[in-house]
Formats: structure tokens, sequence, C-alpha cells
């Protein structure tokens, strides 16, 4: 019995400004019609086989988000109805080994015998059926006793990974046994791997007995096991078939380190099976221009681009032309409200950015424009003293929170659709091209009753703005009060 095991989060540092804390990696499309995280599922499907199990091991923030794109493939048969998914929900990150001892445990008390393959959510794998094929090739070897590590044929001399070093093959098998692991090399090193021939690339892809992994971590890890196994008796008692929510008191005890050391490098029975598919961790921009066609000159583009007398050169833009003129060799990623531009050769160094938002308390590091929500998005189109106008959309049969503000009134203008509100003691219905008030203080809600979205323009004035003005008294989607800040209601 293959369980797939998606780890889907990340805090979107190497991919900004489209990859942020908020919406990571994993919901990036790429220019295709399918998030990196969606890729992964239908590509993982057909190995949990008929009435079986699939497991996405993401952030609690992000389990609304998740839902809706399985249920975009779902709606589009992409995905098969007949096995279920589940979201291991963390309340924190605390890296890949306390992830990996939760999924361990949940896929155990489903079946004694069950294979693990842990697959990250943002990888880029076109060939599927070439991955699924070394996936049923791993399983078998990890039916037999074995962990196993999925080594990347190297094609380049690639600075970005970790590699492995190859020992003996295994009698009768294409696996072979680990010699070594080697941290991200420089430019020198990376070349002489590559010649060397017996080193391949450190892909994160695991395949291995949940029972195997356990007994491993006793041995190598007690305590990431010890306190996993205490969450484990915690999370069990309120789990089912579409979540399993871990608890946050007990996880925060868990040792924050990732599997490869708290395991991999120490355990005996750790092989390595070298694998020709092509596969991309998608770990910069440049690495995004690799998977794009490029023009004569080696231009690469994504939205509406225009390039005169430019050579290597990547440009991405979501909602407007971007033309360049007479560049090489760089990175140009336009969003609504921030710009990168860099050259490719430092494209690693986007992270740094990053930082410097984070460390200034800058929202571009953490939120998008138009922020997800459980019940829709809102887009912030203009701010400024004491104003702030959004672009609100409720989708069908969704209800924001009951709630109130303490520092700002809200003016609401239906654009379309039909708005259920409530303000205070008042149920009144607001159709398009009808607004309404709403005072500070007053307990408010929004519904959109009907079968359309429901489109409005929503004008905040007062004293402050933040979105953590905010006392919520109910809610359907089981958030907290008062909010966090920067998360609209």
């Amino acid at each position: 019995m293959i369980i797939p095991v998606i780890l889907s989060g990340g805090s979107g540092t190497r991919l900004w400004p489209v990859s942020r804390e908020a919406l990571p990696k994993p919901f990036m499309r790429l220019g295709g019609e399918l998030s990196l995280l969606q890729r992964a599922i239908t590509r993982s499907l057909p190995l949990a086989g008929a009435d079986g199990h699939l497991a996405v091991v993401t952030n609690q923030e992000y389990f609304f988000r998740t839902r809706d794109e399985v249920q975009v493939l779902k709606a589009a048969g992409s995905a098969d109805a007949g096995v279920q998914i589940t979201q291991l929900l963390e309340p924190q990150g605390r890296n890949t080994a306390p992830a990996i001892a939760m999924a361990a445990l949940w896929a155990q008390s489903l079946n004694e015998k069950a294979i693990l393959l842990i697959l990250p959510a943002d990888h880029l794998i076109p060939d599927e059926s070439a991955f699924q094929a070394r996936a049923r090739d791993a399983a078998k070897l990890a039916a037999d006793g074995a962990i196993v590590l999925f080594g990347i044929q190297p094609t380049a001399p690639e600075t970005g990974f970790g590699y492995i070093e190859m020992g003996d093959a295994l009698e009768g098998r294409s696996a072979r046994r680990v010699k070594r692991f080697v941290e991200k090399p420089d430019a020198a090193r990376a070349m002489q791997f590559l010649q060397a021939g017996n080193f391949v690339w450190n892909s994160g892809m695991f395949c291995f007995g949940a029972g195997c992994i356990l007994e491993a971590m006793q041995e190598h890890c007690p305590q990431v096991l010890e306190t996993a196994r205490q969450t484990w008796e915690v999370a069990r008692q309120g789990m089912d078939a579409e979540q399993l929510r871990i608890p946050a008191e007990q996880f925060a005890q868990c040792p924050d380190i990732s599997i490869d050391y708290a395991v991999m490098e120490k355990a005996h029975n750790v092989v390595v099976l070298p694998s020709t598919f092509a596969w991309s961790d998608i770990g910069s921009w440049k690495a995004v221009a690799e998977q794009l066609p490029a023009d004569e000159q080696g231009n690469t583009a994504l939205g509406e681009a225009i390039l005169i007398d430019s050579r290597n050169t990547h440009v991405q833009s979501e909602d407007r032309l971007v033309a360049v003129v007479g560049l090489d060799n760089l990175l140009v990623v336009d969003t609504p409200d921030a710009l990168l531009v860099a050259s490719k050769d430092a494209s690693q160094q986007v992270k740094e950015v990053v930082a410097k938002l984070k460390a200034s308390g800058h929202e571009a590091a953490r939120l998008h424009r138009t922020v997800a929500r459980p019940w829709g998005t809102y887009t912030v189109l203009l701010e400024g003293p004491r104003f702030k106008i959004k672009r609100i959309v409720v989708r069908p049969g969704q209800t924001l929170s009951l709630q109130m503000h303490h520092h700002r009134s809200e003016h609401w203008i239906v654009a379309s659709g039909t708005a259920q509100v409530t303000c205070d003691d008042r149920v009144f219905l607001v159709t398009a091209n009808e607004s309404t008030y709403i005072p500070i203080g007053s307990r408010h809600r929004l519904e959109n009753p009907g079968v359309l979205d429901l489109v409005m323009i929503e004008v905040q004035c007062g004293d402050y703005l933040g979105e953590d003005d905010i006392v919520r008294f109910s809610d359907v989607y089981g958030r907290s009060s008062p909010e966090p800040a920067a998360a609209k209601s």
C-alpha cells in the first residue's frame, strides 16, 4: 500500500515577489493551468491505487487554499474520487523530521504495512510516467526494509543542490548504497562531481515503510519520535477523513530538524535510487526560466512582454505589459505591488530581499495585493491617510464572520451579485448598484446567498485601518478572535 505524502509549505523567499509567505511556491502556476501542488497531486494519485490514501502536510493557514486546489482537480476529473486526500495541518513548521514522523504515525494507523512516498509539493517533473515507474521500483525496495532516496542524475554542475556519492550496487537491484552526503558545493567541486559519474543530486524525495522510518527514528532521533507520538495521541482524537489538526502545544516540543540530519545520514539501511527523469526543484527564478521555451536569443517570458535587443533575459508579468530593451542575463518579475530586477547569476540572493522586508515589517514579504481567504478574495485598490478601498469577492454560499471594528467604519457598494448584510439587529439584502454603511462598533456580517460571485467595493474610513482591528464573535471557518495582523475577515 503506497501512500504518497506531499510536503507543502515554505516561506516564499527564493521566488519572491510571486511566492510569498501567505501564498508560497506550491500554489504558483508557472504559466500552466495547474499549480505545482496540483501537479504533485495528479502525478502521485495513480501510485495510491483505487480506494487508497494521499496526505498533504501543510500549515493550518493553508487549509482552505489547499482544499480549494483539491476541489478544482476533482471537478475537472483530474483527481480520482476513490482516493481519500487528507491534510495533516501543522500549527507551525518544525522541519521535515517531525512532519514525516506525524505522517508515518498517521499512515500506520491506516495500514501497518503502509509504504510512504515523501514528495515536496514544489518540484516539477514533466515525465510523470517515468517518475511513477521509478516510484514503484522504490516501493519494492522499501517493502524489503530499505530507506530509499531518489537521486537525480546530474546534467550540469549545479551549486544549488546537495549531492549524494553512490557506493556499491545492491545485488540484483538498480539501487546503490549511500557512500556519503555532500552539502551544496562551489562551482569547482560541482564540476568534479559531474565528471566523476558516481554523484547524484539529492532530490529530497524518499520512500520507506512507515514502521521502518519509525524504527530508524527510535534509534537515531528518539526525541523527535517521542514528542511526535505524544502529539499524535492528542491529534488523533479529533481527526477525520479530510484533516488531522496537529496540536500546537505538543508539536512545539518537537526538535526542529530535517529528516536528512535526523535519519538519512545515520541509518545503515539507506540506499539511493539513481533516476534519469527530468526534475527541478524550481529553487530560483533562473530555474523557472530554464523550464520555459526560449527564443533565438535565449529569452523567456510569462505574461505580456516585449524584448528588444536582449539576450538570456527572463520577463514575467501578471497584469500589464513589460518591455525591456538592451538587457543581458537579467530577471524581470513584475507583480501589482512589487517589481524584481536581478542578474540571473544572483538569483539565489532574492531571499535577501525578503529578509530585509521582514526586518522592516513590510507586508510585501507576506501578502500580495490580492489575498485569498476561505470565503473568496480581497484586493487593496487604493490606500491613503484615514481611508482604504478594497474589491471584495465572496463565493456563492460563503459567509464572513460576525465581527466588529473599534477604529473604522465601512461603506459597502455592491457591483454584482446579492449581499445579505447583518448590521446589529438588522438583516437585509443589498443588490447591484446599491450600498450600505457599517458604523464603527457595529456587529456586522456579510454573506453571499446567491449562486454567482458577490463583487463589492469596500471603503474603510477611520484613524486606524490595520487588518488586526477586528473582534470576531462567530465564524464558520473556526478562526480565532481577534484575528492576526494582515488577515482580512
